[in-house]
């Protein structure tokens, strides 16, 4: 594999892994920007703008958008997160051009008046629908009480009110400021032609607009310590989430942090695991590690029956608690690094999750990180570095909300 790199006049990045025995691609526009960014009048508007780019512009209906994707057997997506929108697809090598022409395509679109007013329909549907999932919404809870007034707080699909308030001139003004051609990133990973490809992206991107899109409000947030219950009486089950604060993207320590959140809470053989999964007293024990531009979370989950829901938290809190305290053994790091470099370099030989792993680097480190960057940095981690992060970023320091049927809950004890 070769790594490339190139930026045109108007500042659009483009970067690239070229694998000459692939047979396939993918590409992905990266777009700094996401629920972070937005005023509060704005909520929502990055998840909606990323709706309304698939209804196309004065090119491309929508319609004309799925049907050109379809004629060249393309697995195209978007999503957007509280710091990134991302435009992707996969496709044969040979189409590569055409698919380039699609998705430069979405991030022009014309935000149409009537095609505004049907998807904030679709929007206000989904929101609803995200309502009625506990777990996501026990998580959107959690992230609130944890951020508090951290800009991180904010709802990747806004409200119901703000969706209905929002016009479609706020849409385009917030398009106008955050997808100039600096703040975005063109990733692509796979078999293709370099020099072709930069011919192709100068023909579709060269004349995007340039400025500067800011990211403001950045700073570390330690959480708000709260603990909250939000009563749902027709839900069967007790969500809850203990949220602790972690190093940034930025920080050295994010590699010892991702193996401390796999050791305490993976899906198989972790603290949480065998302390609750395994003897059946919850459906459910995890514990993870999330990184952002300014900050870090570890997201501690236990779901279980209501009425284990005060001994399984408190039997979640003793094993945080003990972690802190005495750190984790050398078989458990051992353990936690073998399978998180498995699952690092399985994925790695798929073009779409390189293209996901480059893109993502870049936008938060301003680097290319290859697959053996990335094993050698978690190779190094020590369980003096374990120790560091324990330090820098205690665990029992958590932010806990519990969603379920329960409208009473007994603060857990430490230690």
């Amino acid at each position: 594999m070769q790594f490339h790199c190139h930026r045109l006049a108007n500042g659009l990045t483009v970067i690239g892994e070229t694998i000459p025995t692939s047979r396939s691609a993918a590409m992905g526009f990266f777009v700094r920007t996401g629920s972070r960014d937005e005023m509060p009048e704005e909520a929502g508007v990055s998840h909606f703008l990323e709706h309304m780019a698939f209804k196309g512009n004065e090119r491309r209906t929508a319609l004309e958008v799925n049907r050109d994707f379809d004629r060249i057997g393309a697995e195209p997506n978007a999503y957007t997160s509280e710091e990134n929108t991302v435009y992707y697809a996969a496709v044969l090598t040979e189409y590569m051009p055409q698919a380039l022409d699609i998705l430069a395509n979405l991030l022009r679109p014309s935000l149409r008046q009537e095609d505004f007013e049907l998807e904030k329909q679709v929007i206000i549907n989904e929101i609803g629908r995200y309502l009625d999932m506990p777990s996501s919404c026990a998580s959107d809870h959690a992230q609130k009480a944890f951020f508090h007034d951290h800009c991180l707080g904010n709802s990747v699909l806004g409200t119901k009110e703000s969706i209905t308030a929002l016009t479609r001139d706020q849409m385009a003004a917030y398009h106008r400021r955050r997808y100039v051609a600096s703040n975005i990133t063109l990733a692509v990973a796979g078999g293709y032609d370099w020099d072709r490809l930069i011919e192709l992206v100068e023909r579709q991107c060269g004349d995007w607009p340039t400025g500067e899109a800011p990211r403001v409000g950045l700073r570390e947030a330690v959480g708000s310590g709260r603990f909250e219950i939000v009563t749902k009486e027709k839900v069967e089950q007790e969500y809850a989430l203990l949220l602790s604060a972690g190093p940034p993207a930025s920080s050295p320590l994010r590699h010892a942090a991702d193996l401390l959140g796999m050791a305490i809470g993976d899906d198989s053989g972790s603290r949480l695991y065998w302390e609750l999964v395994d003897p059946g007293l919850a459906e459910s024990a995890s514990c993870s590690f999330h990184e952002y531009m300014d900050t870090g979370v570890f997201y501690t989950n236990v779901f279980c029956d209501p009425e284990n829901a005060e001994q399984d938290i408190s039997l979640a809190c003793k094993v945080l608690h003990q972690v802190q305290c005495e750190g984790i053994r050398q078989e458990e790091l051992e353990q936690a690094r073998n399978k998180l470099l498995s699952h690092l370099v399985r994925s790695g030989e798929r073009t779409s999750r390189r293209m996901f792993s480059i893109g993502s680097a870049w936008t938060y480190y301003g680097t290319y990180r290859s697959i053996d960057d990335e094993v050698r940095a978690y190779e190094k981690v020590t369980l003096d570095d374990i120790r560091a992060v324990l330090d820098r970023y205690p665990l029992d320091r958590v932010t806990t909300v519990a969603l379920g049927p329960l409208s009473d809950l007994k603060t857990p004890q430490w230690g």
